[in-house]
């Protein structure tokens, strides 16, 4: 991959492969993740997202395909890409005999841009105590600690694997809200892994959908809506579902259908009408009912 489009993207996957025995994790994923903004990588557990986010940090190195971070390779260079990414796991790997504060200034002898005033404004926003032993906190009080280690250095790459991994609502919010929002408002990156679709959704500038190993979306959110329409359709008993061959999905019930589809409403309302169906309702869908139906169809789309 060339060096050339690295100050519009901050992440360029090019055809990666990853095999883990008799298992492909990642097939043949290609994935460009522009400079500012919240990049939802989104799928089911086991899809995919944790091993291609290694990838991104260095930790594997790629068997078919490449990565390149700040237009760096990150096993190569990994002094040039870690020093740019704040990364919180979704096990909080953080050591947990340190109290708060230790755990502060054990991070900032790693990086020279740590911003010592930042840092004291995340503990007062996270309510944490300073004098508290990492072995005593709550899972969320966990999740805050690691935070504010990833976040107190400014990093222009900011890397959450799925951050909200066994935390209660309120502190969900807190962490999506407060702080990616704020992170990407100030025009850095926030790549952001969750199998929590309705949480990608509220914050989320572009989406990437992995299923199986596969990229089966990758778009801004705007246009994966804009292009996504949910029917449901009454029909006579003696009309098949093959008048919605065109759509993603098809769920029907009797003679009652939902179907979600992309771009071809106009083909698929002809039908219907033809058939004699009737509309009885149409919106936008969710990000889960599009995900469920490109799973279905496992039909990659880009743009």
């Amino acid at each position: 991959m060339s060096n050339t489009s690295k100050a519009e993207n901050i992440i360029e996957v090019s055809n990666l492969t990853r095999r883990f025995k008799r298992t492909t994790a990642l097939s043949s994923v290609t994935l460009n993740i522009p400079k500012g903004g919240v990049f939802g990588l989104v799928g089911e557990n086991g899809a995919g997202k944790t091993t291609l986010i290694k990838h991104i940090l260095g930790l594997y190195h790629a068997e078919e395909g490449g990565v390149q971070v700040f237009g760096h390779d990150p096993v190569e260079s990994p002094e040039l890409v870690l020093a740019n990414i704040g990364y919180l796991s979704e096990d909080r790997d953080i050591p947990t005999w340190m109290k708060i504060h230790e755990l502060m200034s054990y991070t900032e002898a790693f990086y020279p841009k740590w911003d010592r005033v930042f840092a004291q404004e995340l503990l007062d926003l996270f309510e944490l105590d300073p004098h508290a032993r990492i072995s005593t906190l709550s899972r969320g009080q966990l999740a805050k600690a690691g935070l504010l280690s990833a976040l107190a250095h400014r990093p222009p790459l900011l890397v959450l694997d799925e951050p909200s991994s066994g935390l209660d609502p309120l502190v969900r919010r807190d962490i999506l809200g407060a702080v990616i929002r704020t992170v990407a408002d100030e025009g850095r990156t926030v790549l952001f892994s969750s199998h929590l679709l309705d949480e990608v959704e509220r914050v989320a500038d572009r989406v990437g959908m992995i299923y199986h190993g596969q990229l089966v979306v990758n778009q801004p959110m705007d246009t994966l809506r804009a292009n996504h329409h949910r029917m449901v359709v009454r029909t006579s008993e003696n009309v098949g579902t093959s008048i919605f061959d065109e759509a993603l999905s098809v769920q029907s019930d009797g003679t009652e259908h939902t179907i979600i589809c992309d771009g071809k409403v106009d083909v698929i309302k002809a039908r219907i009408a033809e058939s004699g169906g009737e509309i009885l309702e149409e919106s936008s869908p969710s990000l889960e009912d599009i995900f469920v139906a490109r799973a279905e169809s496992t039909e990659p789309v880009e743009s």
